[in-house]
């Protein structure tokens, strides 16, 4: 089982701090169970919101930043393929629906910790973002999601409102832009940060103490 943290704080643990509208943090999310069998270590997934770390830190999606530049996203799709054949992943459906506002899904990961249900949240939000792709978010929509892998979507959604839940991921959120962060994904292995899918390899070097 992926540990489930109460915050932010440096830990023994590699963290990865994500977001559900990341499609390189699903890839990475489908990457680490491997890295975790090889090296013994737990990855801790932190919930964070990619929108409130962008406008924190003045950052913008690479949707934004890769338009009008000619080779840059060329050169990011024959990274991805690099890193699918590296860490034997499938590739991510593109979710038509993209940008999808991810604030009630985030708040309701945060809200899937505190009911025990957090993987098999996280598996399910992941999955009817970049696998079978759905506008989630759209509450009718996500909530039939949600259910249909076997989640009580009406209790998380509702709980997602509650006061602490969005206490919890302000939280994450402004703890790891004081800590580094600009984006997601992000990892970090104690105090050294890491940032975007590749460097999931440095991430396992270092957990491996190699």
């Amino acid at each position: 089982m992926r540990q489930n943290i109460r915050e932010t704080a440096v830990s023994s643990n590699p963290q990865f701090l994500f977001d559900f509208g990341s499609p390189n943090a699903f890839l990475s999310h489908e990457a680490i169970p491997a890295i975790e069998k090889r090296t013994g270590v737990k990855f801790e997934y932190v919930p964070i919101l990619l929108g409130g770390i962008f406008k924190a830190t003045n950052n913008k999606s690479p949707a934004e930043t890769l338009a009008g530049i000619r080779n840059k996203r060329e050169f990011y799709a024959l990274e991805t393929e690099r890193f699918l054949k590296r860490f034997g992943v499938k590739p991510y459906v593109w979710n038509p629906f993209f940008p999808v506002n991810t604030l009630n899904l985030m708040r309701a990961a945060v809200a899937a910790q505190f009911e025990g249900v957090f993987e098999k949240y996280v598996e399910a939000a992941f999955h009817h973002m970049w696998v079978e792709p759905k506008k989630m978010d759209d509450p009718e929509v996500a909530a039939k999601a949600l259910a249909a892998s076997g989640l009580d979507a009406a209790k998380l959604l509702a709980r997602s409102q509650d006061a602490d839940v969005k206490a919890r991921l302000i939280e994450n959120t402004q703890s790891a832009v004081e800590r580094g962060a600009f984006g997601s994904p992000t990892f970090f292995v104690g105090k050294e940060m890491f940032f975007g899918k590749e460097q999931l390899r440095e991430v396992e070097e270092m957990v491996s103490g190699k």
